[in-house]
């Protein structure tokens, strides 16, 4: 199942960067500013070595264990954000053309690895310091990114151009609001590793 499911994430990336050349904003290196594409490779790459490894043993190493969480919880959450933003996209006006490759990355690949981290075999309990790793990423991707923006003009979310928010507060607000959900998703799985699922006595 996790190898299927890499199959699924590598054609819907491919998909999604061939059908991002036609557009200026996506072409070359900015398709890789994108938190989703990068938290997606990531993904592709833990789900292939734990796809294999599990054809040689019946548990995850804790290492593996600890890439597993770090990578569905940016994952799931971009994919939660991402729906934030087309809604919002849609109250402001603003136009997101969804094509299917990206409907794979956001919600099927995503929703498809959660069923594996519930009821797959061999699943280690996470450490709780993986919550950490996974607020640090977006933290310096968010610093690098307005680094960035500033100098080319360009942002990979409407949220983190002050041109296009109300002001440094909604930005904020925003921001703080999307760590809050990479926080609660990561803390979502450990409780979930944690949790041993018995079987019913006859």
């Amino acid at each position: 199942m996790r190898l299927a499911v890499v199959g699924v994430c590598v054609v819907a990336l491919v998909h999604r960067l061939l059908w991002g050349l036609s557009s200026n904003t996506i072409a070359g290196s900015n398709f890789l500013a994108y938190l989703t594409m990068q938290s997606n490779i990531l993904f592709a790459c833990v789900w292939a070595i734990s796809g294999f490894d599990a054809l040689h043993r019946m548990t995850d190493p804790p290492w593996l264990t600890s890439a597993r969480t770090v990578a569905l919880s940016w994952t799931t959450t971009a994919g939660i954000v991402f729906g934030f933003l087309v809604w919002q996209a849609g109250e402001r006006a603003i136009r997101i053309d969804v094509p299917w490759s990206d409907q794979l990355l956001h919600f099927w690949v995503p929703a498809l690895a959660l069923v594996d981290w519930a009821f797959a075999a061999g699943r280690r309990p996470a450490p709780w310091r993986v919550v950490s790793i996974v607020l640090a990423y977006p933290v310096v991707w968010g610093a690098f990114t307005m680094w960035r923006g500033s100098l080319i003009g360009w942002y990979p979310y409407y949220f983190l151009d002050l041109r296009q928010v109300s002001g440094p507060a909604e930005f904020l607000l925003t921001s703080c609001a999307a760590l809050a959900v990479f926080a609660l998703v990561s803390a979502g799985l450990i409780w979930l590793s944690r949790r041993r699922i018995t079987a019913p006595r006859r």
